[in-house]
């Protein structure tokens, strides 16, 4: 079964709402059941739809979580105070990581502890910063 999507343009709208008003005033101005229109602003016969906020979860932080578990990537924790502690994450929850590591013992690690997190490969592609040379001397003469 083939659906086809209907949508009234602008033009559409615009001739309903002239015909409802041709309408109310050849009944004299009185809305259904008798009763006098309301007085003060009245609302248009289109609803006008408040935009939706955007969600306050999008399920990244979830999804990065799962990949990195499931492929056991060994990962860098920065800590507010400036520690790295590297090691794969076990598992997680809202407030806390364990951390795996191969040589020390495991850890359980609070989120609100975590400044940042990336992947062990990527420590030697950290940017390395470019001493300023002087400039050789200029004879402006």
């Amino acid at each position: 079964m083939n659906r086809k999507l209907i949508r009234t343009t602008l033009a559409d709208v615009k001739a309903r709402r002239e015909i409802a008003h041709q309408r109310d005033q050849a009944n004299g101005g009185m809305q259904r059941g008798g009763m006098p229109p309301p007085r003060g602003p009245q609302p248009s016969s289109i609803q006008v739809r408040k935009r939706q906020p955007p969600p306050s979860e999008t399920h990244a932080e979830i999804y990065y979580y799962k990949k990195q578990i499931d492929a056991h990537t060994t990962m860098v924790l920065v800590l507010d105070d400036g520690e790295e502690i590297e090691g794969t994450i076990e598992w997680y929850d809202r407030g806390a990581l364990k951390i795996n590591r191969r040589s020390e013992p495991n850890l359980l690690v609070l989120k609100r502890h975590i400044k940042y997190i990336y992947k062990a490969e990527e420590r030697g592609s950290q940017p390395v910063r470019v001493e300023e040379t002087e400039p050789e001397a200029a004879d402006f003469n």
